[in-house]
């Protein structure tokens, strides 16, 4: 048997084991009346009205009495009102799974009584679930550690453990906040580990599957206008003609490459600092903590989480989230460039470009009837630029890990799940509401391009010489004359001009 699968049979009976065994009084040295076990049954939620008094260990603070939260949360709550951002509730979630991971650990270990062990596991998948959303109201402005929201988790969730197991919330909690629920952790080790799960979870949730998605759309339209011709264009002025597939396919290369370096970037974020505590040593956890805390982490996940080589690069840098949202940002570049020339190829549509017919999502104008407007392709655009801007943010923070820990962590986590959202959003419907609905204009489909000037006069190059070639079409744009026209006027011979037309027919 493999250690992976021993953790894996560990973690499960203690899931289903009765708490029969220990009970709070029991634990005080109080003989019970009977045995005690979870109410697993009782309602999230508190119904007192006004505040309680809480107690830590720098005195007293006055909490809303329906709120889950403690003391310390509380103190950051008034201590850190900056702006209206609050932490992703995507590392909200992603955290609980890692105090999850380390709870299963610590009773598998022998550091925690099982009844404990198993009330706070429950309080944890509650909050991973979003059923505890409302009570983790801190910004992202705040310590760069992440030591409040690691705080405010740990409140969360020991209230919550007690409450399941019959008891009362804040002072008076069977479970405590820091000897409990952050046992064998730091803030530290544990919220850049939540970064990256959090990283991971929404890369693969929500950014690489819309970015699949749109690409199929693209490779969908280069397939349908495979054949139909359209001049080129370089510098913005007229190039030599290709097909509408081709230019497509362009699209879905660019946009398939890009895809492929995010996930490139995928694989240093399954690298957790969990276990390292402090500054990387793992002081106060148990041996063995960081390796099977992190199989269970990879368990509960279904990714391939594993301890990080080094600790210690693991917990002063957030290199591996740097790296991955450059590669967000340069899918970004991508995304823009495509997106821009959706709005372009589809202006008009009388007086643009207009090779494009612009699905009607919506009004495009509160006074001009009838007007259509590219709104997916500039609110993907805006997505992108906000992608841009997010990593000169993140670029600067990661740059700033002093010594054994890096101090800008919320800022890094809030921007990378930031631009991993609405870059995903932005591709989902770009592809919904405007590629898989976009048509050509008729007379691209019916008639095409024509024969193309430019088209003619670079394949006219090749017989007579660039120099009299572009004699030729200088004239021919002067005088308003057909290129064939003027090549003739121009004294090229007529088996030369109907080779070069053969040639680019």
């Amino acid at each position: 048997m493999t250690p992976q699968e021993k953790q894996a049979m560990s973690a499960d009976r203690l899931s289903e084991e009765v708490w029969e065994d220990e009970s709070p009084a029991a634990v005080r040295g109080q003989a019970p009346s009977a045995p005690q076990t979870p109410r697993q049954h009782i309602p999230i939620g508190l119904s007192t009205a006004g505040t309680r008094t809480e107690r830590d260990s720098m005195g007293e603070v006055q909490v809303p009495a329906d709120r889950y939260w403690g003391a310390q949360t509380q103190r950051a709550l008034e201590h850190f009102a900056i702006g209206r951002e609050r932490m992703p509730i995507e590392l909200i979630h992603a955290y609980a799974l890692v105090k999850y991971a380390a709870v299963l650990t610590n009773a598998d270990l022998g550091s925690m009584p099982s009844w404990k062990a198993r009330a706070i596991g429950t309080a944890c998948l509650e909050v991973s679930s979003g059923d505890l959303d409302d009570h983790f109201p801190l910004g992202v402005f705040q310590t760069g550690s992440g030591t409040h929201t690691n705080v405010n988790l740990n409140e969360v969730i020991a209230n919550r453990a007690s409450q399941l197991l019959g008891g009362g919330v804040g002072t008076g909690s069977l479970v405590h906040p820091s000897d409990d629920v952050n046992m064998s952790q730091s803030t530290n080790d544990t919220f850049v580990t939540a970064m990256h799960v959090a990283a991971i979870m929404v890369l693969h949730d929500v950014t690489l599957p819309s970015l699949s998605h749109l690409r199929s759309e693209l490779e969908a339209k280069a397939t349908a206008w495979a054949t139909v011709r359209k001049p080129g264009r370089t510098h913005l002025m007229d190039a030599t003609t290709l097909t509408v597939g081709q230019e497509w396919s362009g699209y879905a290369a660019a946009l398939d490459a890009a895809r492929r370096h995010v996930i490139g970037s995928v694989h240093d974020l399954y690298e957790v600092a969990l276990g390292g505590t402090a500054v990387g040593t793992g002081l106060n956890a148990p041996p063995g903590f960081a390796e099977r805390a992190t199989e269970v982490l990879a368990r509960v996940t279904g990714r391939p989480f594993r301890t990080a080589t080094n600790p210690f690069s693991a917990q002063s840098t957030v290199d591996a989230l740097v790296r991955s949202h450059a590669a967000l940002k340069a899918t970004a570049a991508t995304l823009f460039k495509i997106a821009n020339d959706l709005r372009w190829l589809g202006s008009g549509p009388r007086h643009g470009i207009g090779e494009l017919v612009i699905p009607e999502n919506e009004a495009g104008s509160s006074i001009m009837p009838g007007k259509v407007n590219p709104t997916q392709a500039e609110a993907t655009l805006m997505a992108c630029l906000q992608v841009m801007g997010n990593d000169t943010v993140v670029t600067m923070a990661g740059a700033e890990g002093n010594f054994e820990l890096n101090a800008f962590r919320p800022v890094v986590a809030n921007n990378y799940l930031h631009s991993a959202t609405i870059l995903g959003n932005a591709s989902l419907r770009l592809s919904t509401f405007l590629v898989h609905d976009v048509e050509l204009a008729e007379d691209l489909v019916e008639g095409g391009t024509g024969l193309d000037g430019v088209t003619f006069t670079t394949a006219l190059a090749a017989e007579v010489g660039y120099d009299r070639a572009a004699r030729i079409a200088r004239s021919a744009t002067r005088h308003h004359r057909d290129v064939v026209e003027e090549a003739t006027r121009d004294g090229i011979p007529e088996s030369v001009i109907t080779s070069v037309l053969e040639q680019v027919g």
